[in-house]
């Protein structure tokens, strides 16, 4: 006489279940990994322009040896730039 846990594992419904629960799983992590990856894309596409705006002024003051300078000119280049870009508008 088979044992109870053979008796488990030869069930014909047994593999099935299995089956789509393992399939829905896998769905679910797509569906999250997709969410979070899109999220993440998304984010670093809005905060692109000021990094942009930033590495700009960054080459435009790049003369300044000194920090402070350097700094001071980074935020008036950036001041003139969105003054320039209302302006535009």
């Amino acid at each position: 006489m088979p044992g109870r846990r053979e008796i488990e594992m030869t069930r014909p419904d047994f593999a099935t279940r299995g089956g789509w629960f393992k399939f829905s799983a896998a769905m679910a992590a797509g569906i999250v990994a997709g969410t979070l990856l899109s999220a993440v894309v998304l984010l670093f596409q809005s905060r692109g322009a000021p990094m942009e705006q930033w590495l700009a002024a960054e080459r435009a003051c790049a003369q300044y040896h000194y920090r402070s300078e350097r700094e001071a000119c980074m935020q008036q280049w950036a001041a003139r730039s969105r003054a320039t870009s209302m302006a535009a508008k």
